[in-house]
């Protein structure tokens, strides 16, 4: 038995999201590990912010911690949970479970040092245009 931290799942998280977590690959060794104590390792890395290396030893091996972190980030486990999470959330908000609104930002992304026209000319000594060049309405290919 280990000292729990403020970052471990209750019971009542861990019932939550233990279905959404994949089971063991058919086949090959049984796990032997706990994936509760993974998921409580890795967020105890997100709440903390210490590096890898500095995860406490009563915690899996962080090379068993950053393999579960990477697989389920590939495998959409991460989504999952975090949807399931997401919903219930707003259903206890009396909210509706899924948005009906979506505000999308933008920013100006700075695309060259050189400024004005000189990222819109074509690149000496080229045959064809320049990505920008061949997508402006004033762009033409006239030689």
């Amino acid at each position: 038995m280990r000292t729990s931290y403020a970052s471990d799942l209750s019971d009542e998280q861990w019932a939550l999201i233990e279905p959404l977590i994949p089971p063991e690959k058919p086949g090959g060794r049984h796990r032997t590990v706990n994936l509760r104590e993974v998921i409580n390792a890795i967020l105890y890395l997100v709440r903390t912010g210490c590096q890898w290396r500095l995860l406490p030893h009563e915690f899996p091996p962080r090379s068993t911690v950053n393999y579960y972190f990477r697989r389920f980030s590939r495998d959409g486990t991460w989504d999952r949970i975090m949807t399931v999470l997401r919903r219930r959330v707003r259903q206890k908000a009396g909210r509706r479970i899924g948005p009906r609104v979506a505000i999308i930002d933008s920013q100006t992304v700075k695309t060259t040092e050189k400024g004005g026209l000189a990222a819109l000319t074509r690149p000496r000594g080229s045959s064809g245009g320049s990505v920008i060049w061949s997508w402006t309405p004033w762009g033409c290919r006239c030689r």
